[in-house]
């Protein structure tokens, strides 16, 4: 398999575009559906090997000019998690947060802290997935008064995007570190609660490990097609199956059979709803394509908090490149990205809580969802100076 890139310069190649891809059903990387594509937007597409015979000689038929961002797609995906054996990875206390981790790992290292970080650290589970494995929260944070406002920080909601839940967890690793030396970590903590949810798709991620690295969708089984799993990020009750979902089981933003089909996104919606006076920012980590995007996600309008929201975004981009020189595109999603609906983001603004983001981190497409181990340190550290900044921004007041 390889992955390749295009970028239609007019209309005429966008609809060939849009038709061949539809066709083949090829795998998407960025955009997420066919339909999105447009004239001069970068589009990744990976191509089967038995695909590439026919697509590559058809694109260069029609004149469409297109790159080879992977060639061997087989061989990228076992360099990119290295030589696991000879890594001493299940030790908790020599824990390692620059390689990527199973789900069974991550759930042993969110026991290891409930038992060891007792004072900064409370576990818990918001429900169960579809094939019955919990969803595990972690409630960070000093219990220094009875009320506090939080913050709700989920990753990995689209299977293969592993960088998000490596994020997660390096962001919970900080504050334990931190929290004792850095005056901005201990005031975060002290006067607010984070909600971390490491891996909110925990089927599809299980699944992305032992079957299919390039999974997205969640697990659920649909009986009339056969195939599995609904777009996590389109089943959301906010324009519901509107623009940039599909109504077709076998697609990729598959919105589901109804709003919270899925026994995840019912759950962290129930949790959400019950605490949305306290929770007073949602931040949704993705990959790849680093952007910093804020509602909405679903029509090209300018939100009531614009102005908080944009400078919110306006810090944290910069804070971010302080560190290596990353430079993030940020923006309303719909405008910056493109429009979707049914997405986590826009249901979290809509149900009152004024500060919603989603990051979509490194890179811009060289490796995709394959970044290499060795990039985990470098785009979690720049990306911790951005949500530290949006934090302390929270706390000062703007809405």
């Amino acid at each position: 398999d390889k992955v390749i890139r295009v970028v239609p310069e007019s209309e005429r190649e966008t609809q060939i575009l849009r038709a061949a891809f539809n066709r083949l059903k090829v795998d998407l990387w960025q955009p997420s559906s066919p339909f999105h594509i447009v004239e001069g937007m970068v589009t990744d597409v990976r191509v089967p090997q038995n695909t590439t015979r026919s697509l590559l000689p058809y694109l260069q038929q029609a004149n469409i000019h297109y790159t080879i961002l992977i060639s061997d797609l087989q061989k990228a995906v076992e360099n990119q998690t290295g030589l696991r054996s000879h890594r001493n990875r299940r030790s908790l206390s020599g824990y390692n947060y620059e390689v990527y981790h199973s789900l069974e790992e991550i759930q042993d290292w969110m026991h290891h802290l409930n038992r060891t970080h007792s004072d900064l650290v409370h576990m818990f589970s918001v429900g169960k997935s579809y094939e019955g494995r919990p969803l595990y929260v972690l409630k960070l944070g000093k219990r220094s008064r009875p009320y506090k406002k939080a913050v709700w920080i989920d990753c990995g909601i689209h299977a293969r995007e592993w960088i998000g839940p490596a994020f997660c967890q390096w962001f919970v690793k900080e504050a334990l570190q931190t929290y004792q030396t850095d005056p901005a970590m201990r005031k975060m903590l002290t006067q607010l609660y984070f909600y971390i949810m490491p891996v909110f798709n925990v089927d599809g991620y299980h699944f992305s490990w032992t079957n299919d690295r390039f999974w997205r969708k969640t697990r659920s089984k649909n009986t009339r097609f056969h195939c599995h799993g609904v777009d996590a990020n389109r089943n959301w009750k906010v324009k519901w199956c509107d623009e940039g979902a599909s109504f077709h089981p076998c697609d990729d933003t598959y919105c589901g059979p109804f709003p919270e089909s899925e026994p995840e996104v019912k759950a962290v919606a129930h949790f959400l709803r019950k605490h949305r006076k306290q929770i007073k920012a949602y931040l949704s980590f993705h990959a790849y394509a680093q952007m910093l995007l804020y509602p909405y996600s679903y029509k090209y309008e300018i939100i009531p908090n614009f102005n908080c929201v944009e400078s919110a975004a306006y810090n944290a981009v910069n804070a971010l490149q302080s560190a290596y020189g990353i430079r993030y595109r940020y923006g309303p999603a719909s405008s910056t990205l493109y429009v979707s609906s049914g997405s986590s983001m826009d249901w979290a603004y809509k149900n009152g809580i004024p500060y919603a983001f989603a990051f979509e981190l490194r890179d811009t497409g060289h490796f995709g969802f394959l970044l290499p181990e060795m990039l985990i340190k470098p785009t979690c550290t720049e990306t911790m100076l951005a949500v530290k900044n949006i934090t302390l921004h929270l706390m000062r007041k703007c809405h």
